[in-house]
C-alpha cells in the first residue's frame, strides 16, 4: 500500500511540475532583458521608447511580414493583437532603422489590427508593442531579411509629372463578410504621398503625420500616428471583427507640411 501511495504521490508531483512548466511556457511575461531576436539595439530601444514602463514579450502580439523582402522600400507588415490584452495603443518600430518609430495606432471601434508597408534600412527585427490598461507594453516581433537602403532612397513617385497635383488623393474600398452569423468588415485605403524620410540627399522630410477614421455614426474607428519609415503611397488595411461599421467612413488627416487628407469611403 505504501508503494502504491508513493507512486501516486510521485505521479501527482510530476503532474504539478508539468502544469507549472506549461504555465511558465504560456506566461507572456518573458524576461525583457533577454531578446529572442538577439538584437544589439534592444536594450537602448526599450529605454528610449518605454522608459520605466513594464515591458514583456507576448506571443499574443503578432507581427506578420515576409522572412525575406525583395524590396526594402515596400515591405508588407501586418500587426494583430489579441483583444484579450485590451490594447489602447499599438506602437510599431524597427530596431535598426535610422528612424526607429514606424507608426502607432489606437484601435477604437475597429479591431486591434493594421496592415501597411514599411521602408527598412537593413535586415533586423520589426516589432509591435501593445499597451494594456495597466500601462504594460506587450511586445511581438519578427525578423525580416532585406537588401537594405530603404530609408535613404528617394521616393520613386517623384519621377512622375503629376504627383504634386495628386498629393493626398485617397482611393479606398470596404468589404463586408458574413461569417458564422456575425458580420465582419475590412477597409483598404491608399493615399498618394511620397513619404520622404529626409535622409535622401537634397530631399527634406515630407510625410503623413496623423490619420483619423470615423464611421457614419461619428464613432472613432482608428487613429494612426504616421512616421517617416511608412512606405511611399501608403496602403492601410483596417478590420472590424464583429460588426461592419455604418458607411460612409470619413478619413481625415494631415502631413508634416500642413496638407490635409479628407475623403469619404462609401463602399
Amino acid at each position: 500500500m505504501r508503494a502504491r501511495h508513493h507512486c501516486s504521490g510521485l505521479a501527482a508531483g510530476l503532474a504539478v511540475i508539468a502544469m507549472l512548466s506549461t504555465a511558465a511556457a504560456a506566461d507572456p511575461a518573458a524576461d525583457p532583458a533577454v531578446d529572442p531576436m538577439g538584437s544589439a539595439a534592444w536594450a537602448d530601444r526599450t529605454r528610449a521608447l518605454f522608459g520605466d514602463a513594464r515591458v514583456v514579450f507576448d506571443p499574443r502580439v503578432e507581427v506578420l511580414a515576409p522572412k525575406s523582402a525583395e524590396d526594402p522600400l515596400q515591405v508588407p507588415v501586418a500587426v494583430r493583437v489579441d483583444p484579450a490584452i485590451g490594447a489602447d495603443r499599438v506602437f510599431v518600430f524597427a530596431d535598426y532603422n535610422p528612424i526607429v518609430p514606424v507608426l502607432s495606432f489606437e484601435p477604437r471601434g475597429a479591431a486591434p489590427y493594421l496592415a501597411f508597408r514599411v521602408k527598412l534600412q537593413q535586415s533586423g527585427p520589426v516589432r509591435a508593442a501593445a499597451r494594456d490598461a495597466a500601462g504594460t507594453w506587450h511586445v511581438g516581433h519578427t525578423w525580416v531579411v532585406t537588401g537594405g537602403g530603404g530609408c535613404t532612397l528617394p521616393a520613386l513617385g517623384r519621377g512622375e509629372k503629376d504627383w504634386e497635383t495628386r498629393l493626398n488623393e485617397v482611393s479606398a474600398r470596404v468589404w463586408v463578410d458574413a461569417l458564422g452569423g456575425t458580420t465582419a468588415a475590412r477597409a483598404r485605403i491608399r493615399i498618394v504621398h511620397p513619404m520622404d524620410t529626409g535622409l535622401a540627399p537634397g530631399i527634406p522630410a515630407f510625410h503623413l503625420r496623423e490619420l483619423r477614421l470615423v464611421d457614419a455614426a461619428g464613432a472613432d474607428a482608428m487613429r494612426i500616428e504616421v512616421h517617416e519609415p511608412v512606405a511611399e503611397n501608403p496602403v492601410f488595411t483596417v478590420e472590424w471583427a464583429h460588426a461592419a461599421p455604418p458607411l460612409p467612413l470619413v478619413l481625415t488627416g494631415v502631413d508634416n507640411n500642413g496638407n490635409r487628407v479628407d475623403a469619404a469611403i462609401v463602399r
